[in-house]
């Protein structure tokens, strides 16, 4: 969708050259950290063994490539993702409170996985196919009842779509619990793992198919970012502007929850990082979107591999879910952002 906006009127401080430097710098980062991550655990290993005979079935080769790689490179499409959702949410309700685990969408995608992990092996489709289209297909169906109910008198109410979005998730959350009462022992202990988070793989089919889900999601959020810029000065502004916001808002929706439930159908229920991420981001590199989406994919990616590094790191014996670590580092945040703007009022 094209739309004909002034690039003088809405960010125009955003240079080639410091677009270059930003993205250049957080992808330089990104290296270092995926090479401090793979190198740390709860068991040592020679990284420098491991790299140079990839291929002799040693255990450093093993534990690098087979356990810890992929899971960083995960950890990295995830994170990226969830953080892209969280920014155009923000942008998109101009609320800075808004993010995927917050309104819902992340709680309507883990009631889709549920589910599916509840009727595996009773349907004809496998796992791997069906819980990614659970995922997305719940993530969608709360965007839009809390979308439907964020509505008043026919504009879109960012906080009442905000508390919509607090009542979607308690709604999904005891339907969760329901699924799960009826769910047998082991089904019941895979949903309650798979809900608190894990970015757990060795496969790497599975990491190359989260990078294309994610970044087909993220390419279509880029084409917008000059709509989303608009839309930062407000819904009236933006319409004078040329922006068609209600075609805007939908596809911004859609693609939302097209990487919410890719990312929850693969990690499980990870909150905060589509909060923390875009504010960080925003802070040190400004509000425009055409700066701060891409830089908010890479900050993601760095953010959730730390905290998954940390989360396999804490303990020799039992593994801590990420999504524990997240929300240990979200919830203050989350406070914090709270009283910012109840000290500013609320309308």
């Amino acid at each position: 969708m094209n739309h004909r906006i002034d690039d003088r009127v809405v960010a125009a401080h955003l240079t080639s050259r410091r677009f270059g430097l930003v993205i250049g710098f957080l992808a330089v980062l990104l290296i270092v950290v995926v090479v401090a991550c793979v190198a740390v655990g709860p068991v040592r290993i020679d990284v420098i063994r491991a790299l140079s005979a990839p291929n002799d079935g040693g255990i450093d080769a093993t534990i690098l490539f087979r356990t810890r790689l992929p899971r960083v490179l995960l950890a990295i499409a995830v994170g990226a993702g969830l953080a892209m959702s969280g920014t155009v949410l923000q942008a998109l309700l101009r609320n800075p409170l808004a993010e995927p685990h917050i309104l819902g969408v992340s709680g309507g995608a883990a009631f889709g996985g549920v589910m599916t992990l509840f009727l595996a092996g009773r349907v004809a489709l496998p796992a791997y196919l069906l819980t990614p289209i659970g995922s997305f297909a719940g993530a969608l169906i709360a965007m839009l009842v809390v979308y439907r109910l964020g509505i008043v008198h026919g504009r879109l109410q960012p906080y009442t779509f905000l508390l919509a979005g607090v009542v979607c998730n308690a709604f999904t959350g005891a339907l969760i619990m329901t699924v799960n009462a009826m769910a047998n022992l082991f089904q019941t202990h895979g949903i309650l793992f798979w809900l608190m988070g894990s970015l757990t793989t060795t496969s790497y089919p599975l990491v190359a198919a989260s990078f294309v889900y994610i970044g087909f999601g993220g390419a279509l959020l880029l084409r917008d970012t000059r709509a989303l810029n608009a839309l930062s000065l407000g819904e009236d502004s933006a319409m004078q502007l040329g922006v068609d916001v209600a075609a805007v808002r939908r596809l911004g929706f859609v693609v939302s929850s097209l990487l919410v439930g890719a990312a929850v159908a693969v990690s499980g229920m990870i909150g905060f990082v589509g909060l923390i991420v875009p504010h960080v981001t925003r802070l040190l590199f400004g509000p425009d979107h055409r700066l701060l989406l891409p830089a908010s994919a890479l900050a993601g990616g760095i953010f959730l591999a730390l905290a998954d590094t940390l989360a396999r790191s804490i303990s020799s014996t039992s593994e801590v879910p990420v999504g524990v670590v997240t929300a240990i580092c979200g919830g203050p945040f989350f406070v914090y952002l709270l009283r910012r703007q109840s000290g500013r009022g609320l309308v």
